[in-house]
């Protein structure tokens, strides 16, 4: 199928792959000899045409500005530096709050579930595509009145110690990918960077807003309600959260967290982001698209209490218990049983400055966000998303990666409520179309979703949409197995690394490559990397990467490095970090081999 030059082709002209890297390979298209869009025949003809025309391509001419600094020439040969390969973040001493520091590489493992690795396929290989994974970024506004940090004896992630740095963590990924000489494998130049869901929190503009700016450039105050100070449970006096700044001995304390002094004027402090200087893309998550990521949008109580002046800080555990158990088993999609323990709880809230700008955004919003010129960055316009998802009110598209390679961005969330995700019917068969539509162009698939197929078990219909079906996890590999030119399912959600082979009677084989999150440690991104082998099989290598914060911290540097070094300590030591987030060594470093004709 490759119409791809080798890499071994590459490494001697170097002038041309210094341009390449230079430009971060951006002459894409989208949607181009491909009817991608999500709509009727009669309607993508025009409308996914017109909504792409500013899309197709991003000219040499506004690259030289994407960046406050140049992307770094691309080597002769692959490398390691910069990536897990190199060096991970590992704890020092035994117990207690533990510091970090450089640990030990990750090596690469050769996996051959779905197909024998054969030998001498490092020398015939050829380069289809490239690209970096970003999952679950949570950037999070921590004063929001709708968060539910009560319920931390509940669940871990209802609060975290580090969260208040979310913002300047996740700019430190984007330095990171910055930094990167292209692919380590290949060397070839980084296609785009794709987020795969729950880029905001809890479903507010504020979040959008911050999380736009990071991945495209611009200054971010990571601040709401009141301007001039923090207002939230990190200041409030009370035991069940870490008081950075106080003397207070709470319960994070006494596991060894430390006191320190200005850390909260630090973290709502302006954050300056370089953006990505390669391409980006963009996949809805149910943190994105529902309020709490669980409880289904729409509720007038809910759009209210966000903006504002009261928040609950504390909570009795018995009442929190039940309300957290009922949501874990898939009750209350709702919010109404959330909603009366907001209203009984009415006179032990504590006042806060409200803001408009912490109101929750509709799919509609978060369409026209992407599509604001101010936040096109390197393009391209939209991120995915076009007028053409806006006319149709959907949020799935697919678009060109490579000559030979598209990419299916899918919306997973079920707009019914709860945090597992699921398909409607018209998109499980515009997904269909779509992989079809790619055979027949040469073209393999790529697809791209926030849920994994595990936790694509919720069936709740769509509100907006009574009489279609929804369709799970199962039902989803089941097509995607039916096709032979799909090579794999990208996504996230579970917060935690897993790389997964299916295998189908009717010839379809690929892999479903889950990614930890980038909120929880280990905090990670990954490069995935496409090749021809030249003997019937192709090869994914996938290569995790840190932010670009240096592993030690100092705990009197607050700058905005330091802060993004301290987010990740922090949350090494979060109470109730689980360590199988960082998966097997199979679920890493991999090069994962499929039989493709």
């Amino acid at each position: 199928m490759s119409r791809i030059r080798s890499v071994a082709a590459a490494a001697t002209n170097p002038d041309r792959r210094a341009l390449l890297a230079a430009t971060g390979a951006v002459a894409l298209s989208a949607g181009i000899g491909l009817a991608l869009r999500p709509e009727t025949d009669a309607h993508a003809a025009g409308t996914a045409a017109a909504g792409n025309a500013a899309a197709t391509e991003v000219p040499l001419s506004n690259l030289a500005h994407l960046s406050n600094r140049e992307a770094p020439a691309a080597p002769l040969a692959p490398y390691t530096r910069g990536t897990t390969l190199d060096s991970a973040a590992a704890p020092r001493g035994t117990s207690g709050y533990r510091r970090l520091g450089d640990g030990p590489a990750w090596k690469r493992t050769v996996r051959g579930d779905l197909a024998t690795p054969k030998s001498g396929r490092e020398t015939r290989r050829t380069a289809l595509a490239s690209f970096v994974q970003f999952t679950d970024l949570h950037v999070v506004d921590v004063q929001h009145p709708l968060r539910y940090e009560y319920l931390r004896a509940q669940t871990a992630s209802a609060w975290r110690p580090q969260e208040a740095l979310s913002v300047a963590g996740a700019v430190s990924l984007v330095e990171r990918v910055n930094a990167l000489r292209g692919a380590p494998v290949t060397g070839s130049p980084l296609h785009f960077v794709m987020t795969t869901g729950d880029n905001t929190d809890n479903n507010s503009k504020t979040e959008l807003d911050w999380f736009l700016k990071v991945m495209s450039g611009g200054r971010v105050t990571p601040n709401s309600g009141d301007p001039r100070r923090y207002e939230g449970v990190q200041n409030s006096g009370l035991g069940l959260y870490w008081q950075p700044d106080a003397p207070l001995r709470d319960a994070d304390k006494q596991l060894g967290f430390p006191h320190l002094n200005g850390f909260l004027a630090a973290a709502v402090r302006e954050v300056n982001s370089p953006g990505l200087n390669v391409p980006w893309y963009s996949t809805v998550g149910n943190h994105d698209s529902l309020p709490g990521g669980c409880y289904a949008p729409g509720d007038s109580f809910f759009a209210d209490f966000a903006v504002g002046g009261k928040k609950l800080m504390t909570l009795d555990e018995q009442v929190g218990r039940a309300l957290w158990d009922n949501v874990k088993g898939g009750g209350d999609p709702r919010g109404a049983d959330w909603k009366a323990v907001l209203k009984s709880q009415a006179k032990k809230m504590r006042s806060v400055t409200p803001d408009e700008n912490r109101a929750p955004f509709t799919p509609q919003e978060y369409l026209k966000a992407h599509l604001d010129p101010s936040h096109t960055g390197p393009g391209p316009v939209g991120h995915g998303y076009s007028q053409a998802n806006l006319d149709a009110r959907t949020q799935y598209y697919a678009f060109r990666i490579a000559d030979d390679v598209i990419g299916i961005s899918l919306d997973s969330t079920d707009p019914g409520g709860h945090y597992e995700g699921s398909l409607g019917t018209a998109q499980l068969k515009w997904l269909d179309r779509t992989v079809k539509e790619a055979a027949k162009d040469g073209s393999y698939s790529i697809v791209f979703s926030h849920h994994t197929s595990k936790s694509m078990r919720n069936l709740r219909k769509d509100p907006s949409r009574p009489g279609e079906a929804r369709h799970g996890g199962n039902e989803v590999l089941s097509l995607l197995g039916r096709h032979r030119n799909v090579l794999a399912w990208v996504n996230g959600h579970s917060h935690r690394n897993r790389i997964t082979p299916h295998s189908y009677a009717t010839g379809g084989s690929f892999w479903e490559i889950s990614t930890a999150s980038h909120i929880d440690f280990p905090q990670l991104a990954r490069v995935i990397e496409l090749v021809d082998n030249k003997d019937g099989t192709i090869s994914l290598f996938t290569t995790l990467i840190e932010s670009a914060a240096p592993h030690a911290t100092d705990f009197t540097d607050l700058s905005q490095t330091g802060l993004a070094a301290l987010y990740r300590e922090l949350s090494y030591n979060a109470p109730g970090r689980r360590d199988t987030l960082i998966g097997t060594p199979g679920d890493r470093n991999t090069e994962l081999v499929l039989r493709k004709g």
